[in-house]
């Protein structure tokens, strides 16, 4: 996108003062914390490595911090919007766009069909997530039947630090399982809570996803999510007992794993192995 394409977004109002014209708060049961600081929301485009005329999809953009930055990045985006408080907000930044750049969904993007917002082309998901739902949207885009092309994303950072850990940390666990089994996840930057308005009691952090080559298949992954479920379900038990609803000890043996083990101590790997054990001991 040239500079003067530009124009139109640099003459809008600071966020601050849009927010306060419109007499906007926000509102505890969205989860939701504003991100005002563009300084903070231009490295978070630049971390999601956003092209121009690349197809970006944001959830819960509130006021529009992240969006002005996909926009000035070049991006077109679809933000979706669960507040219709927002909306006039979020038009006056599309009226301010370059032609096309920015299209706004009022509605739950638990509920979203991301390949008909997409028009059937690849597309990278970057948000600034609201805390509520953080987690069952990672899972929903991980393991359903519609693809992004990268996902670039802010949780609280403990969440940030469960999808990037590693076998035997504190944080590990069946988020940690199926993020790495699909993607290769990173956290790529810390935000603090004084960042935001208002501020949350925790900080931040933001996460970069990129699918594996070798990603498992649908049943695969399916019977993936259900080992790592019971495995973690009862994560201080040793396999054999938290495993013994769904599958024998030998299931657990074939797989190559302790069944003295925990949970917190099989790599994604391990699971992995212990996936298709269970499907061909079915």
């Amino acid at each position: 996108m040239n500079p003067h394409e530009n124009a139109g977004i640099d003459a809008l109002p600071p966020l601050r003062e849009s927010l306060a014209a419109h007499g906007l708060l926000a509102r505890k049961a969205f989860g939701q914390h504003f991100l005002l600081d563009l300084n903070i929301t231009r490295k978070i485009a630049r971390l999601a490595e956003i092209a121009p005329g690349d197809r970006v999809i944001e959830v819960g953009p509130g006021p529009g911090g992240l969006t002005r930055a996909l926009v000035e990045a070049g991006a077109r985006v679809t933000a979706i919007e669960k507040d219709p408080r927002f909306a006039p907000l979020l038009q006056d930044l599309a009226d301010a766009a370059p032609p096309g750049a920015l299209s706004v969904v009022l509605g739950d993007a638990l509920q979203a069909h991301e390949a008909e917002l997409s028009r059937g082309e690849p597309a990278h998901v970057v948000s600034n997530l609201p805390y509520n739902v953080g987690t069952p949207l990672l899972i929903k885009w991980l393991t359903g039947p519609w693809r992004p092309a990268s996902l670039t994303l802010m949780f609280q950072k403990e969440v940030a630090q469960r999808i990037a850990a590693h076998a035997g940390d504190d944080a590990y666990g069946r988020l940690t399982v199926i993020a790495q089994a699909t993607s290769h996840a990173a956290s790529v930057m810390d935000v603090p809570a004084r960042a935001f308005t208002p501020p949350p009691k925790v900080d931040s952090a933001v996460v970069r996803l990129t699918p594996r080559a070798d990603r498992p298949s649908e049943t695969r992954l399916d019977a993936l999510q259900k080992v790592t479920a019971a495995a973690f379900g009862q994560r201080r038990k040793m396999l054999r007992a938290s495993l013994k609803p769904l599958c024998a000890e030998q299931v657990i043996e074939a797989a190559g794993l302790n069944p003295q083990a925990r949970a917190e101590t099989v790599d994604v790997a391990g699971f992995l192995r212990l996936a298709d054990a269970w499907l061909a001991a079915r």
